[in-house]
Protein backbone atom coordinates (compact mmCIF):
# COMPACT_ATOMS: atom_id res chain seq x y z
CA UNK A 1 0.00 0.00 0.00
CA UNK A 2 0.94 3.38 -0.82
CA UNK A 3 1.08 5.89 2.15
CA UNK A 4 1.16 9.40 2.14
CA UNK A 5 3.99 11.23 3.00
CA UNK A 6 3.30 12.17 6.71
CA UNK A 7 2.34 8.43 7.20
CA UNK A 8 5.27 7.44 5.58
CA UNK A 9 7.83 9.90 7.48
CA UNK A 10 6.69 9.35 11.05
CA UNK A 11 6.91 5.53 10.20
CA UNK A 12 10.29 6.30 9.20
CA UNK A 13 11.27 8.34 12.41
CA UNK A 14 9.90 5.79 14.86
CA UNK A 15 11.31 2.91 12.80
CA UNK A 16 15.20 5.36 12.84
CA UNK A 17 14.49 5.69 16.77
CA UNK A 18 13.56 1.82 17.46
CA UNK A 19 17.15 0.58 15.64
CA UNK A 20 18.83 3.59 17.71
CA UNK A 21 17.43 2.68 20.66
CA UNK A 22 19.91 0.34 22.58
CA UNK A 23 22.96 1.36 20.43
CA UNK A 24 26.48 2.23 21.56
CA UNK A 25 25.38 5.79 20.13
CA UNK A 26 22.26 5.86 22.58
CA UNK A 27 24.06 5.12 25.90
CA UNK A 28 27.03 7.47 24.85
CA UNK A 29 24.07 10.37 24.63
CA UNK A 30 22.63 8.97 27.69
CA UNK A 31 25.58 9.01 29.65
CA UNK A 32 26.98 12.73 28.37
CA UNK A 33 23.57 14.22 29.45
CA UNK A 34 24.37 12.70 32.61
CA UNK A 35 27.94 14.12 33.03
CA UNK A 36 26.52 17.58 31.38
CA UNK A 37 24.10 17.87 34.95
CA UNK A 38 27.31 18.57 36.63
CA UNK A 39 28.15 21.57 34.75
CA UNK A 40 27.20 25.57 36.09
CA UNK A 41 25.78 26.45 32.75
CA UNK A 42 22.98 23.64 32.96
CA UNK A 43 20.02 25.01 35.24
CA UNK A 44 17.07 23.14 36.67
CA UNK A 45 14.41 25.81 35.39
CA UNK A 46 15.49 25.07 31.55
CA UNK A 47 17.19 21.43 32.22
CA UNK A 48 15.65 20.14 28.68
CA UNK A 49 16.56 22.94 27.27
CA UNK A 50 20.33 23.48 28.61
CA UNK A 51 21.25 19.99 28.08
CA UNK A 52 20.02 20.12 24.29
CA UNK A 53 22.21 23.23 23.70
CA UNK A 54 25.07 21.32 25.48
CA UNK A 55 24.86 17.82 23.35
CA UNK A 56 24.36 20.70 20.28
CA UNK A 57 27.69 22.63 21.00
CA UNK A 58 30.02 19.54 22.61
CA UNK A 59 29.37 17.51 18.97
CA UNK A 60 27.01 14.94 20.20
CA UNK A 61 24.63 16.33 17.52
CA UNK A 62 25.87 16.13 14.76
CA UNK A 63 27.04 11.92 15.45
CA UNK A 64 23.51 11.32 15.94
CA UNK A 65 22.85 13.55 12.32
CA UNK A 66 25.21 10.98 11.30
CA UNK A 67 23.79 8.25 12.53
CA UNK A 68 20.23 8.87 11.53
CA UNK A 69 21.83 9.50 8.34
CA UNK A 70 23.85 6.27 7.87
CA UNK A 71 20.29 4.58 8.89
CA UNK A 72 18.29 6.15 6.16
CA UNK A 73 20.77 4.90 3.62
CA UNK A 74 20.42 1.83 5.31
CA UNK A 75 16.44 1.65 4.99
CA UNK A 76 15.23 4.40 1.85
CA UNK A 77 11.87 4.01 1.88
CA UNK A 78 9.17 3.21 4.88
CA UNK A 79 6.84 0.31 4.19
CA UNK A 80 3.74 -0.43 5.60
CA UNK A 81 3.48 -1.83 9.22
CA UNK A 82 2.07 -5.13 8.47
CA UNK A 83 4.37 -6.10 5.92
CA UNK A 84 6.52 -9.16 6.61
CA UNK A 85 10.65 -8.73 6.14
CA UNK A 86 10.69 -10.94 3.01
CA UNK A 87 8.17 -8.50 1.53
CA UNK A 88 10.34 -5.37 2.30
CA UNK A 89 13.64 -6.93 1.72
CA UNK A 90 11.80 -8.09 -2.31
CA UNK A 91 8.60 -6.60 -3.14
CA UNK A 92 7.71 -8.70 -6.07
CA UNK A 93 6.45 -12.32 -5.05
CA UNK A 94 7.53 -13.90 -8.73
CA UNK A 95 11.34 -12.70 -7.93
CA UNK A 96 10.62 -13.90 -4.14
CA UNK A 97 9.40 -17.32 -5.19
CA UNK A 98 12.16 -17.64 -7.99
CA UNK A 99 14.77 -16.77 -5.25
CA UNK A 100 13.54 -19.22 -3.27
CA UNK A 101 13.84 -22.03 -5.72
CA UNK A 102 17.25 -21.15 -6.45
CA UNK A 103 18.00 -21.20 -2.79
CA UNK A 104 16.93 -24.87 -2.74
CA UNK A 105 19.16 -25.65 -6.12
CA UNK A 106 22.10 -24.35 -4.04
CA UNK A 107 21.48 -26.05 -1.17
CA UNK A 108 20.72 -29.33 -2.49
CA UNK A 109 24.56 -28.95 -4.35
CA UNK A 110 26.18 -28.19 -1.41
CA UNK A 111 24.57 -31.08 0.09
CA UNK A 112 25.21 -33.23 -2.46
CA UNK A 113 29.23 -32.37 -2.62
CA UNK A 114 29.47 -32.77 1.49
CA UNK A 115 27.51 -36.56 0.82
CA UNK A 116 30.27 -37.14 -1.74
CA UNK A 117 32.84 -35.95 -0.26
CA UNK A 118 32.16 -36.87 3.17
CA UNK A 119 32.61 -33.85 4.72
CA UNK A 120 30.20 -32.15 7.26
CA UNK A 121 28.91 -28.72 6.52
CA UNK A 122 30.08 -27.69 9.95
CA UNK A 123 32.30 -29.03 12.79
CA UNK A 124 34.64 -27.77 15.58
CA UNK A 125 38.09 -27.79 14.82
CA UNK A 126 40.54 -29.57 16.89
CA UNK A 127 42.60 -27.52 19.55
CA UNK A 128 46.15 -28.12 17.28
CA UNK A 129 44.40 -27.08 14.51
CA UNK A 130 43.27 -23.76 15.83
CA UNK A 131 46.23 -22.79 17.27
CA UNK A 132 47.57 -23.57 13.66
CA UNK A 133 45.16 -21.26 12.31
CA UNK A 134 45.90 -18.58 14.55
CA UNK A 135 49.64 -18.55 13.75
CA UNK A 136 49.24 -18.26 10.25
CA UNK A 137 46.05 -15.77 10.65
CA UNK A 138 48.44 -13.20 8.92
CA UNK A 139 49.56 -15.24 6.03
CA UNK A 140 46.77 -17.39 5.12
CA UNK A 141 47.06 -16.42 1.02
CA UNK A 142 50.63 -18.22 1.46
CA UNK A 143 49.75 -21.99 2.84
CA UNK A 144 47.31 -23.25 0.58
CA UNK A 145 44.94 -25.86 1.70
CA UNK A 146 44.19 -28.51 -1.49
CA UNK A 147 40.80 -27.70 -2.54
CA UNK A 148 40.65 -29.25 -5.70
CA UNK A 149 38.05 -31.83 -4.87
CA UNK A 150 35.89 -28.20 -4.20
CA UNK A 151 34.07 -27.62 -7.14
CA UNK A 152 31.41 -24.37 -7.76
CA UNK A 153 28.45 -24.65 -6.01
CA UNK A 154 26.32 -23.62 -9.59
CA UNK A 155 28.15 -22.49 -12.92
CA UNK A 156 27.02 -19.03 -14.16
CA UNK A 157 25.56 -20.11 -17.17
CA UNK A 158 22.67 -22.10 -15.13
CA UNK A 159 22.49 -18.43 -13.01
CA UNK A 160 21.94 -16.80 -16.70
CA UNK A 161 19.50 -19.52 -17.34
CA UNK A 162 17.63 -18.79 -14.18
CA UNK A 163 17.12 -15.36 -14.92
CA UNK A 164 16.57 -15.55 -18.72
CA UNK A 165 13.49 -17.42 -17.76
CA UNK A 166 11.89 -15.13 -15.01
CA UNK A 167 8.64 -13.76 -16.13
CA UNK A 168 6.03 -11.20 -14.50
CA UNK A 169 2.68 -13.57 -14.23
CA UNK A 170 1.24 -9.40 -14.39
CA UNK A 171 2.72 -8.58 -17.90
CA UNK A 172 1.16 -9.74 -20.90
CA UNK A 173 3.64 -9.23 -24.08
CA UNK A 174 1.64 -11.22 -26.40
CA UNK A 175 3.22 -13.74 -28.98
CA UNK A 176 3.40 -11.63 -31.48
CA UNK A 177 6.98 -10.52 -31.99
CA UNK A 178 7.86 -6.48 -31.45
CA UNK A 179 10.82 -4.59 -30.50
CA UNK A 180 10.71 -5.51 -26.86
CA UNK A 181 11.23 -9.47 -27.21
CA UNK A 182 14.91 -8.39 -29.17
CA UNK A 183 15.67 -5.81 -26.62
CA UNK A 184 18.19 -8.76 -24.77
CA UNK A 185 17.88 -12.12 -23.06
CA UNK A 186 16.62 -11.02 -19.43
CA UNK A 187 12.89 -9.79 -20.19
CA UNK A 188 11.89 -8.52 -16.29
CA UNK A 189 10.03 -5.33 -16.75
CA UNK A 190 11.48 -3.24 -13.82
CA UNK A 191 11.38 0.07 -13.06
CA UNK A 192 14.71 2.35 -14.14
CA UNK A 193 15.16 5.96 -14.38
CA UNK A 194 14.35 8.21 -17.46
CA UNK A 195 16.73 10.05 -18.98
CA UNK A 196 16.08 13.67 -17.18
CA UNK A 197 15.74 11.13 -13.83
CA UNK A 198 19.39 9.88 -14.94
CA UNK A 199 20.94 13.46 -15.62
CA UNK A 200 19.51 14.86 -12.39
CA UNK A 201 20.71 12.11 -10.41
CA UNK A 202 24.44 12.40 -11.99
CA UNK A 203 24.55 16.20 -12.44
CA UNK A 204 27.90 16.44 -10.99
CA UNK A 205 28.84 14.60 -14.04
CA UNK A 206 28.14 17.45 -16.18
CA UNK A 207 30.64 18.65 -18.60
CA UNK A 208 30.92 21.90 -17.06
CA UNK A 209 31.36 20.50 -13.14
CA UNK A 210 34.95 19.55 -12.18
CA UNK A 211 36.01 16.07 -11.45
CA UNK A 212 39.29 14.69 -9.95
CA UNK A 213 41.08 12.91 -11.93
CA UNK A 214 39.27 13.71 -15.31
CA UNK A 215 42.25 16.87 -16.84
CA UNK A 216 40.23 17.00 -20.32
CA UNK A 217 38.16 19.37 -19.99
CA UNK A 218 40.44 23.09 -20.10
CA UNK A 219 38.14 25.42 -18.48
CA UNK A 220 40.27 25.21 -15.32
CA UNK A 221 43.74 24.05 -14.76
CA UNK A 222 43.29 20.76 -13.29
CA UNK A 223 45.77 21.07 -10.49
CA UNK A 224 43.75 24.71 -9.36
CA UNK A 225 40.68 22.52 -9.58
CA UNK A 226 42.79 19.77 -7.38
CA UNK A 227 43.84 22.16 -4.84
CA UNK A 228 40.77 23.67 -4.44
CA UNK A 229 39.13 19.81 -4.09
CA UNK A 230 41.12 18.72 -1.55
CA UNK A 231 40.75 22.33 0.55
CA UNK A 232 37.13 21.67 0.77
CA UNK A 233 37.59 17.75 1.39
CA UNK A 234 39.67 18.80 4.22
CA UNK A 235 37.33 21.24 5.28
CA UNK A 236 34.11 18.61 5.38
CA UNK A 237 36.50 15.88 7.77
CA UNK A 238 36.79 18.75 9.83
CA UNK A 239 33.14 18.88 9.95
CA UNK A 240 32.77 15.29 9.96
CA UNK A 241 29.21 15.60 8.42
CA UNK A 242 28.41 12.34 6.77
CA UNK A 243 25.60 14.18 4.11
CA UNK A 244 28.36 16.70 3.34
CA UNK A 245 31.09 13.99 2.65
CA UNK A 246 28.88 11.58 0.74
CA UNK A 247 27.94 14.75 -1.36
CA UNK A 248 31.28 15.79 -2.01
CA UNK A 249 33.16 12.63 -3.28
CA UNK A 250 30.35 12.89 -6.03
CA UNK A 251 33.01 15.09 -7.38
CA UNK A 252 35.91 12.32 -6.93
CA UNK A 253 38.08 11.36 -3.69
CA UNK A 254 41.04 12.59 -3.11
CA UNK A 255 43.71 9.60 -2.50
CA UNK A 256 45.31 10.67 1.06
CA UNK A 257 41.64 11.49 2.74
CA UNK A 258 39.93 8.36 0.96
CA UNK A 259 39.94 6.32 4.29
CA UNK A 260 38.64 9.03 6.31
CA UNK A 261 35.79 10.22 3.76
CA UNK A 262 34.26 6.68 3.31
CA UNK A 263 34.80 6.29 7.33
CA UNK A 264 32.67 9.18 7.85
CA UNK A 265 30.38 8.35 4.70
CA UNK A 266 29.44 5.42 6.55
CA UNK A 267 29.34 6.32 9.59
CA UNK A 268 32.29 3.75 11.24
CA UNK A 269 34.74 4.01 13.45
CA UNK A 270 37.07 2.22 15.76
CA UNK A 271 35.14 2.11 19.04
CA UNK A 272 36.73 -0.52 21.65
CA UNK A 273 32.91 -2.04 21.12
CA UNK A 274 33.78 -2.62 17.41
CA UNK A 275 36.98 -3.88 17.87
CA UNK A 276 36.18 -6.03 20.69
CA UNK A 277 32.75 -7.56 18.04
CA UNK A 278 35.63 -8.01 15.37
CA UNK A 279 37.52 -10.38 17.93
CA UNK A 280 34.28 -12.17 18.78
CA UNK A 281 33.83 -12.35 14.86
CA UNK A 282 37.36 -13.79 14.82
CA UNK A 283 37.41 -16.36 17.76
CA UNK A 284 34.36 -17.78 15.93
CA UNK A 285 36.18 -18.61 13.33
CA UNK A 286 39.28 -20.00 14.80
CA UNK A 287 36.83 -22.50 16.28
CA UNK A 288 34.96 -23.84 13.57
CA UNK A 289 35.46 -24.95 10.53
CA UNK A 290 32.90 -24.47 7.70
CA UNK A 291 32.63 -25.62 4.12
CA UNK A 292 31.32 -22.75 3.04
CA UNK A 293 35.01 -21.15 4.05
CA UNK A 294 36.63 -23.55 1.83
CA UNK A 295 34.44 -22.41 -0.93
CA UNK A 296 34.88 -19.09 -0.20
CA UNK A 297 38.33 -19.41 0.36
CA UNK A 298 39.04 -20.93 -3.45
CA UNK A 299 36.40 -18.04 -4.77
CA UNK A 300 39.20 -15.46 -3.59
CA UNK A 301 42.31 -17.57 -4.79
CA UNK A 302 40.67 -17.77 -8.32
CA UNK A 303 39.66 -14.07 -8.20
CA UNK A 304 42.16 -11.74 -6.23
CA UNK A 305 45.36 -14.06 -6.00
CA UNK A 306 48.30 -12.42 -3.90
CA UNK A 307 50.17 -9.85 -6.59
CA UNK A 308 52.25 -7.47 -5.55
CA UNK A 309 51.01 -4.94 -8.17
CA UNK A 310 47.15 -5.77 -8.65
CA UNK A 311 46.02 -7.12 -4.99
CA UNK A 312 47.93 -6.54 -2.29
CA UNK A 313 44.54 -7.36 0.24
CA UNK A 314 44.78 -11.26 -0.45
CA UNK A 315 45.54 -11.90 3.36
CA UNK A 316 42.74 -9.28 4.53
CA UNK A 317 39.98 -10.53 1.96
CA UNK A 318 40.51 -14.31 3.22
CA UNK A 319 40.00 -12.99 7.20
CA UNK A 320 36.96 -10.58 6.46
Amino acid sequence: AMLDPDRGLSLTIARVVQRLQGSSLHSQLERQARVSLHKPEIKLESLKEDIKDFLKTSGWEKKLQNAVYSELNVFPSPCHPAAPPEHIKEPLAYMRKAQGSWEKRILKSLNSMCTELNIPLAQKRPVNEQKELLNKWNEMGTDEPDLSLFRPVYAPKDFLEVLMNLRNPNYENGEQPSFRNHLGLIQVPLKVKDIPELKEDFSELGLNIGQLGIDDSAQVPPEFFENEHVRVGQKVLAEQDSAAAQQYVRQGCPTALRADLWALILNISNQPEDILYYEQLKSNVIQHDLLVDSLIYKDVKLTASNDDYYFVFEDYLYQV
